[in-house]
């Protein structure tokens, strides 16, 4: 067994940029699941689902692209799939082109669903995120979180519209 290469520790700087990433990782997530608990009665999560099926063709996607799109696993977005379809909001339904896929349809009334809770969820993105940046930082924000990503997943397509 080789020898471990020496560590390359973090300088002051980054040290100080790595403790402010974190806890940036940590807390925004918290206080958009907070709002949206709060407002809508939903999870971070279930809002990325309902959002992702609202801006899709027919407003249907494939569970495995949808998994992608709302960054979770596929038994995770099952089980919540779950219980959107108790709600009333998603309905699954095999493919019809191809019979080995599901396919997650968001009713009209999760429609009504995501066209509520959208403004609120978006004016906390909005006053968290954006409004403390100035339009250069955002667009460095930007560039920043997609070449992070590239190390992280190098397939992944950051660059892709997301729900916010």
């Amino acid at each position: 067994m080789d020898a471990p290469q020496d560590t390359r520790w973090l300088s002051a700087e980054e040290r100080q940029t790595w403790l402010a990433l974190a806890a940036l990782m940590i807390r925004l997530p918290s206080a958009l699941d907070a709002q949206l608990q709060r407002d809508a009665g939903l999870s971070h999560f279930e809002y990325q689902v309902l959002a992702a099926l609202s801006e899709a063709p027919e407003r249907t996607l494939r569970m495995s692209r949808l998994a992608m799109l709302a960054e979770g696993s596929l038994s995770r977005l099952s089980q919540v799939v779950a219980r959107l379809e108790q709600r009333g909001w998603v309905r699954r339904t095999p493919d019809p082109t191809d019979g080995r896929f599901t396919l997650a349809v968001l009713t009209d009334e999760g429609w009504d669903k995501v066209v509520a809770t959208a403004p609120a969820h978006v004016e906390t993105v909005r006053s968290l995120v954006f409004d403390p940046l100035t339009k250069a930082q955002t667009r460095q924000l930007c560039d920043i979180g997609r070449r992070i990503m590239h190390a992280v997943d190098p397939g992944d397509q950051c660059g892709e519209a997301r729900p916010a």
